[in-house]
């Protein structure tokens, strides 16, 4: 739990995957009495409309419309949960508020469009919340998660890709790399984390390392990397046969799936130490 005071009702602002679900569970286990949901149409599962208490459907873009609706609500704290598209944020729909917001964003990047929401919810005193509140259970700590131990060689190629994933993000370019044997195979930018894997997998022939890690001075209230069962298929199905995460930054959603497909499938799954410290 966070040291803050959360608020017994809560706004999610939910995007695409398991993380709204997740999240939603954790609330209620934390005692949350109302959870709202600003949901967009292709992007949020509609089961989510099961686990809450109100829910608006909206389209990538709508942001007045969400405000408003977060309002009607009294909702004071929100939380970012699940990803978007990257497509849909070069194809938004965007109303006058969006608009507006977006005339004073001069590089759009995921960052800078998220935290420009964040300022605009701030101004209708909805604070924005970090993405990990009341999972913090979910952060893996440093060393063997599940799959195979890695070899002495990976565990090189683990620092190596640490390092490199480290200054891609840092450059805001992206934060997932896949190296094969000190050799840089794949970048994530914006067309997403799965392309970056099939990229990297189909040039590794089976023996390339996927690397996902924070940004430095990363904004946990948005972008928090996560790792779940669909990124341990992809890499799979891709010839990736380990994946490194920063330890204690990562969210870990569907821990007993991510275990039995890591089992199945051979895949590594290894939380580093970032910030050029040492794991454990």
């Amino acid at each position: 739990m966070n040291e803050k005071e959360i608020s017994s009702t809560i706004g999610m602002i939910s995007g695409n995957g398991l993380y709204p679900g997740v999240f939603a569970d954790a609330a209620r286990r934390a005692g949350t009495a109302k959870l709202v949901v600003a949901a967009f149409l292709d992007e949020t599962e509609a089961s989510i409309a099961e686990r809450v208490d109100a829910i608006e459907w909206l389209r990538v873009g709508q942001l007045g419309k969400m405000i408003k609706f977060f309002k009607r609500e009294q909702v004071t704290q929100a939380v970012m949960v699940g990803q978007i598209a990257p497509k849909n944020l070069f194809d938004l729909r965007p109303d006058l508020r969006t608009l507006k917001m977006l005339s004073r964003v001069k590089e759009r990047n995921a960052e800078t469009l998220f935290s420009a929401i964040a300022d605009e919810l701030e101004k209708d005193g909805i604070e924005l919340l970090p993405a990990t509140t009341f999972l913090e259970e979910l952060l893996p700590a440093a060393g063997h998660v599940f799959g195979p131990e890695l070899s002495d060689r990976q565990n090189d190629d683990a620092s190596f890709g640490m390092r490199i994933a480290k200054e891609t993000s840092r450059l805001d370019i992206g934060q997932t790399v896949v190296v094969k044997k000190g050799t840089v195979l794949a970048v994530e930018a914006f067309e997403g984390t799965n392309e970056a894997i099939r990229r990297g997998g189909g040039l590794g022939r089976g023996e390339a390392m996927m690397v996902k890690v924070s940004k430095p001075r990363q904004d946990f209230r948005f972008d928090v990397p996560v790792v779940g069962p669909a990124t341990i298929e992809t890499a799979a199905e891709a010839g990736i046969n380990a994946i490194v995460v920063e330890a204690e930054k990562t969210l870990l959603l569907g821990k007993e799936e991510v275990a039995r497909l890591c089992a199945e499938k051979k895949v590594s799954l290894v939380a580093r130490a970032g910030d050029n410290e040492e794991s454990k």
